[in-house]
C-alpha cells in the first residue's frame, strides 16, 4: 500500500541545495518517496524563508509542477494545532512541525520526510509515533 508522503521544511531545503549536509539523503528519499509531496502553508512559508531570494525561484518552480501540494486547512484542525503546541511548549514545537503532526493524523498512511529529530519526540493521538524518515 502506497505512503502519503508529507513534506518538512529541512528536508525541502535539503533537496533543493546541494551544499545541504543532507542533500544527498533527501534525493536518495525523494527516488523511494516520489512527489507529489504534501505539507502545509506554514512550512512553505519556513521554505522560502530559509531558502532566502536565491532559492525562492527553484521552490517557486516545486509549487507550479505541484511537486509540493499543500492539503492543509488550518480552520479545520485549530483547536489541534494549538493544543499540540501547548502540549510540547517545553521543546518547543514550531507551529509548522504541530500542522504536520495533525496532517500525520489526518492524512491516511502519512510518512513524514524531515530533518528534524524532534518528531521523534512528538506523538500523533497522543501516544503513536509520527511515522516519520529522517538522515541517519
Amino acid at each position: 500500500m502506497a505512503e502519503n508522503a508529507l513534506a518538512d521544511a529541512g528536508f525541502l531545503v535539503a533537496i533543493l541545495t546541494d551544499r545541504d549536509t543532507n542533500h544527498r539523503w533527501a534525493c536518495s528519499i525523494s527516488e523511494r518517496h516520489p512527489p507529489p509531496w504534501r505539507t502545509c502553508e506554514a512550512v512553505v512559508s519556513e521554505v522560502f524563508h530559509l531558502l532566502g531570494p536565491s532559492g525562492s525561484l527553484s521552490f517557486s518552480q516545486f509549487l507550479i509542477r505541484e511537486t509540493i501540494a499543500c492539503a492543509f486547512r488550518l480552520d479545520d484542525n485549530l483547536e489541534e494545532v494549538l493544543a499540540l503546541m501547548r502540549r510540547y511548549a517545553s521543546v518547543p514545537m514550531s507551529f509548522a512541525d504541530a500542522c504536520l503532526v495533525r496532517m500525520s493524523e489526518t492524512v491516511p498512511r502519512a510518512v513524514l520526510l524531515t530533518t528534524d529529530s524532534d518528531f521523534r519526540i512528538y506523538r500523533r493521538h497522543s501516544r503513536q509515533v509520527v511515522p516519520c524518515i529522517l538522515p541517519d
